[in-house]
């Protein structure tokens, strides 16, 4: 579906369960994911029919991310509904030994472009647990902009948003 540089990024699909647990049962990992509800087997197999439903409906959600060097499966990222809001966020997230390398900033950027360009969405935004600085700078590294802190998947997090016209004068 999409393609950076250093990665390819498509669909999830139902035979990916079984890793996207392994992925997600690393604490460190899953720290700032939904805690200890996102490594429970059961919650993870209908967060993934979740990202497959919206690729269905929208032409876009969260998605696996494969390393062209290797084709090894080590995260997802993409776009989908936030949570009981009417908006769209960008996510991701991948393995330890991932980390680091500015692949959270290259799928997330992929994803802005291709919803501001491709689906011509007007607005993207992103949230994360305040002590998540990691995330935080990619959002910011990216243009979005603080608007507020308030619950979303069951957990107090900051809110960032960045409008198409905005994402547009950066990318100029």
């Amino acid at each position: 579906m999409l393609e950076t540089e250093r990665i390819l990024i498509r669909p999830f699909t139902l035979a990916d369960l079984p890793l996207l647990i392994e992925q997600r049962s690393d604490p460190e990992v899953n720290q700032y994911l939904g805690g200890a509800t996102m490594q429970n087997a059961e919650a993870l197999a209908e967060r993934i029919k979740f990202y497959i439903d919206c690729h269905e409906k929208y032409g876009f959600g969260m998605s696996a991310m494969i390393w062209k060097e290797t084709g090894e499966i080590f995260g997802w990222s993409g776009l989908q509904p936030l949570d009981w809001t009417t908006e769209i966020e960008v996510g991701y997230g991948m393995i330890k030994k991932f980390w680091g390398r500015g692949i959270g900033f290259e799928a997330a950027q992929a994803w802005l472009n291709f919803g501001f360009n491709e689906k011509k969405l007007q607005r993207i935004v992103a949230v994360a647990y305040p002590e998540n600085t990691g995330s935080r700078r990619i959002m910011e590294k990216l243009g979005l902009k603080y608007e507020k802190t308030e619950t979303h998947y069951g957990a107090e997090c900051v809110f960032y948003g960045i409008a198409s016209e905005e994402f547009a004068k950066i990318k100029s």
